[in-house]
């Protein structure tokens, strides 16, 4: 049974166990603080700090992220570097279990339990090592604004004149855009405004019990965001026309080029993805959540709620798999996109009287058992990340003035080591995509900007999806080897004394 919210006492209660919650879900980030960055942390932090007009999309570098994700970057190089970004993903944390805590408390607003089943949710996973944890990224960085448009959309809906729900729709759409503008793929608040559309047409009337002002307010906010963030971004050299090409077409031509060039690593990457994903226990909870999900709703009592959400929860849970399903790399963070599903999925579950309320006892329980495993096992054996022996090497010769370059990826290689790349594309993928056969590559290397240190993750620039032909010849006649750290080579300018 559920207990209702009815004095403030009751309110400050539940709010303290959300906040409990939050606490501890931050709690499990504690041992990873200290860590060196992973590549895409350094990467993104070499991005933002320079971004000013350039020679390429982002000051001098081009990656295939929308502004918002390397303006957060950019703060956070900012306020300090490594612990400002490793802060900016607890604050993330934070504000995510809160939010979910929210979307609860929205759900159901005269239940004390549905913030905790929401937040709980949220709390278990953000957690976790198994979804990423630990790792500042785009999915960590866009889930508050995922769970804000999405407490927004519901508030909008519970509004009682058509200006307050304006207004909250209008919140919406900016936070669903700028959870866009962190990562592409995170769509989620106007897939459940899709969701809301479709399944609650009233055919006899022709018209949604989403009403006019959510979808108009929505509109309208998403384009003024996007707006607003093309316009600044165009102030600090990303013009609009290559930025659409970053964010849109050249994530076409990367699908088609993983599809093509599909290995055994890919194989073995999903394989890692799905057995984490059940490790964690999320689908367990998911299962007992959508169980729950099949009795009636709970009457609303004296304050209204938003509508059943188990279809629109589903909808969108199903979205974000697909999604981390069909982005081919299948790193362990994709994992991270799937909670807000889960969250509104346990929103759902709140609006009932689950009969089985053990079997969802036991699937939270299940859940953060997991997670406390895990973040108790990487505390333990820290997992040692492949660049700090070639990190370690850098630094101790690296001379001011001095720049490098990874072949290809492992940027975290240069942000740690205080080195500045004149190739622009400091990830594989673009590498492969924009300059397959390193043409442009060649150039850099037969150029009088040639960098200082150039490492290799092997011994050559041959890898899957690259023709080294053109730029392997400019390597051996401009660097020698000097080192081999761990799993890579390092070469130096044979015309700049070590």
């Amino acid at each position: 049974m559920h207990r209702r919210v009815t004095s403030p006492r009751a309110v400050r209660s539940v709010w303290s166990r959300v906040g409990l919650l939050a606490a501890l879900a931050c709690l499990g980030w504690v041992p990873f603080m200290g860590r060196t960055l992973s590549p895409d942390e350094g990467g993104m932090l070499i991005v933002g700090g320079q971004w000013a007009p350039g020679s390429s999309l982002y000051g001098d570098y081009w990656v295939d992220r929308p502004p918002v994700l390397v303006a957060l970057f950019a703060l956070a190089d900012g306020a300090g570097g490594a612990w400002a970004l490793r802060t900016m993903g607890v604050l993330a944390v934070l504000a995510s279990v809160a939010l979910a805590g929210l979307v609860g408390r929205l759900a159901v607003p005269s239940s004390r339990s549905a913030p905790l089943l929401t937040a709980g949710a949220a709390a278990a996973l953000v957690a976790t090592p198994l979804f990423g944890g630990g790792a500042v990224n785009g999915e960590l960085l866009g889930l508050p604004f995922l769970l804000a448009g999405i407490a927004a959309v519901l508030r909008s809906r519970m509004a009682t004149s058509w200006r307050g729900g304006f207004g909250w729709a209008l919140l919406a759409g900016v936070a669903g855009a700028c959870g866009a503008m962190v990562k592409q793929n995170l769509v989620d608040v106007f897939v459940l405004l899709a969701a809301l559309v479709v399944l609650q047409w009233r055919p006899r009337r022709g018209e949604s019990t989403v009403g006019s002002r959510t979808l108009a307010g929505s509109v309208v906010g998403a384009l003024a965001a996007v707006g607003v963030a093309v316009s600044l971004a165009a102030l600090r050299g990303t013009d609009p026309g290559p930025l659409w090409e970053a964010v849109v077409s050249f994530r076409g031509e990367a699908a088609a080029k993983i599809v093509s060039a599909a290995t055994e690593t890919t194989t073995r990457r999903l394989l890692g993805m799905i057995g984490a994903l059940l490790a964690s226990g999320a689908p367990f909870l998911i299962a007992a959540l959508i169980l729950a999900t099949r009795r009636p709703v709970r009457e609303a009592g004296d304050s209204p709620g938003p509508g059943d959400l188990r279809w629109p929860a589903l909808a969108v849970l199903s979205w974000e798999l697909l999604a981390a399903y069909v982005s081919g790399s299948y790193w362990l963070h994709y994992l991270t996109a799937l909670v807000p599903g889960v969250v509104l999925v346990a929103a759902a579950a709140a609006q009932r009287r689950p009969r089985r309320t053990r079997l969802l006892t036991t699937a939270y329980a299940v859940t953060a058992i997991s997670t406390a495993i895990a973040i108790a096992f990487v505390a333990v054996r820290p997992m040692e990340r492949p660049e700090e022996p070639v990190i370690s090497y850098l630094q101790d010769k690296v001379r001011p003035g001095d720049t490098g370059m990874v072949a290809f990826g492992a940027a975290n290689i240069l942000q740690a080591s205080g080195l500045r790349s004149p190739y622009p594309d400091l990830w594989s993928l673009p590498v492969r995509v924009r300059d397959p056969r390193l043409e442009r590559l060649a150039g850099v290397l037969a150029g009088p900007e040639r960098p200082t240190w150039l490492v290799v993750a092997g011994r050559s620039l041959d890898t899957w999806g690259i023709d080294a032909s053109a730029a392997q010849g400019h390597v051996d006649q401009h660097y020698e080897l000097v080192g081999s750290p761990g799993r890579f080579t390092v070469y130096h300018r044979k015309d700049h004394t070590p």
